[in-house]
C-alpha cells in the first residue's frame, strides 16, 4: 500500500473523529442547557418528567460521543490501533 494512501486514510479518520467529537460536545451542551433551563423546551415537550430524563440522556450520550471522538483523534494521530478500535 502506497504511503500516500495511508496518510490520506489517517487524515480522513482524524476529520471523522473531530466531527464525532464536535457532535458529542453539541449534544452535551444541549443536554446541560435543557437540564439548567427547561422552560425554553416546555412548549415542545409537554411532560416535565420526559424533559428531565431527555436532558440527562442527551448529556450522557453527548459525553460518551465526545470521549469516543477524542480517543479516536488521538488514535488516528498516533496510529494506535487499540485507541481506534475502542
Amino acid at each position: 500500500v502506497p504511503m500516500g494512501v495511508l496518510s490520506c486514510v489517517k487524515h480522513l479518520m482524524f476529520i471523522f473523529n473531530v466531527l464525532v467529537f464536535a457532535g458529542g460536545t453539541c449534544l452535551a451542551g444541549v443536554g446541560v442547557w435543557v437540564a439548567v433551563d427547561p422552560a425554553g423546551f416546555q412548549d415542545i415537550v409537554a411532560a416535565k418528567a420526559v424533559l428531565t430524563v431527555g436532558a440527562y440522556l442527551l448529556l450522557a450520550v453527548g459525553i460518551a460521543l465526545a470521549l469516543l471522538g477524542f480517543l479516536g483523534c488521538c488514535g488516528a494521530l498516533r496510529r494506535s490501533r487499540p485507541l481506534l478500535l475502542l
